[in-house]
């Protein structure tokens, strides 16, 4: 049995980065950034009026109010064709190209207007309401560094910069096996003593928000053959990953990691120091890479965020890192034993959080209501009502 670092870390040595792919821009959202994305043009690209208002020389304003001669107008896509002389001023709008010569502009509110006479109420203040040239980003600047995963909003910066195509790392496909003859798939009314599976479509969601396409493998029986039979379907489905649920523990009907064993795969660890989880596995069969998790849901959903997460991410080419943040619990946790332990949590008030009394790894109710896990450490001391402890945020 060993650590969960120990096991994290044997996992991402195996994991390989995939391939990149260019895709649209528009179909890029959710996708993670395979190379540098570099502005081909300066954002503005030239001087632009932050207000609706005047261009003036600011000169002009040494004495106000002030009247100065309208001479044209620049609008938003329609810059003004020659340049403001001393004494004028030009009608300008938000977003609209300040012209040749202007220095200042002033809003709207500040001025009055008789015909083509302007009153000015303001004072000089060069460069007034202009955003000038590269004032958000410039050519070449880097708007996307590899490892980025791409949102409207950084979809928009992208597009901003000259960008309508994106390399993007390719999506890992990822195989979801469940085992189990007390097993039915979902939509099925389970018979005495079956349960529905719940886990594959809670996993196959996880792995598509994590930037993954998942391929239900269906459920493997508790018999050799069709154990057999689904890892042979596995090979034939060009997957990345495969990860399995159950059917590795030490019971009579448990033949998952055996039948492995036996076509030849290869184990790097077996069993991991981790509560809710213990029972979890990881090894090479041919090409491909297994994860095996527990059967108990919570189990499998819990490992899911602390090994099949990290490995997503190192595909993907992101940062692996196991993110943890401090706070308050609301009740006194006792001293914890020889297992690394999440406990099922939710945010109350501020840094206030409240473990859920039921922990049982069969109880999902409690992790769907959580919005975080509380670690404690191998052997971790007690905590009293109000101590600080450690967190992972479910996002």
């Amino acid at each position: 049995m060993i650590r969960l670092e120990e096991a994290r870390a044997r996992v991402l040595a195996l994991v390989t980065p995939m391939p990149q792919e260019i895709i649209p821009l528009v179909e890029a959202q959710g996708r993670v950034l395979a190379m540098p994305v570099l502005a081909a043009w300066p954002q503005p690209a030239q001087d632009l009026s932050a207000m609706d208002g005047y261009a003036v020389l600011s000169d002009d304003l040494a004495n106000t109010p002030t009247d100065l001669v309208l001479m044209g107008e620049s609008a938003a896509g329609h810059g003004f064709d020659g340049a403001l002389r001393p004494g004028h001023a030009i009608r300008v709008s938000t977003g609209a190209e300040v012209p040749a010569g202007a220095d200042q502009i002033v809003i709207q509110e500040n001025t009055k207007r008789e015909a083509d006479i302007l009153t000015v109420m303001d004072e000089p203040r060069p460069g007034a309401h202009i955003r000038r040239t590269g004032q958000d980003f410039i050519t070449d600047e880097v708007l996307g560094q590899p490892g980025l995963r791409l949102r409207g909003e950084s979809l928009a910066l992208l597009a901003a910069g000259g960008t309508d195509a994106l390399p993007v790392a390719r999506r890992p496909r990822i195989g979801v096996m469940a085992s189990g003859d007390e097993l039915v798939a979902l939509g099925e009314w389970p018979g005495p003593g079956q349960i529905v599976n719940s886990v594959t479509p809670g996993l196959m969601g996880l792995i598509k928000s994590w930037g993954g396409q998942a391929v239900d493998l269906g459920i493997a029986r508790d018999a050799p053959q069709s154990v057999a039979d689904k890892l042979e379907k596995a090979k034939t489905q060009a997957l990345d990953l495969v990860i399995t649920i159950g059917g590795a523990s030490v019971g009579d009907h448990d033949h998952l990691r055996q039948v492995f064993q036996d076509r030849g795969g290869s184990l790097s660890f077996e069993k991991i120091a981790v509560k809710p989880g213990k029972p979890t596995w990881f090894g090479q069969l041919g090409e491909q890479l297994f994860l095996g998790l527990p059967g108990n849901p919570v189990s499998a959903l819990v490992v899911a965020r602390l090994l099949l997460k990290p490995a997503i991410e190192r595909m993907l080419g992101q940062d692996t890192a196991l993110v943890l943040a401090k706070a308050k619990t609301t009740q006194a946790l006792p001293a914890n034993g020889p297992r690394e332990m999440f406990l099922r949590a939710e945010h109350v008030e501020g840094d206030q959080i409240r473990p859920f009394g039921k922990q049982d790894s069969s109880v999902v109710s409690a992790l769907a209501k959580s919005t975080c896990l509380i670690r404690r450490d191998i052997n971790a001391p007690p905590v009293e009502t109000g101590g600080e402890i450690e967190i992972l945020r479910l996002d």
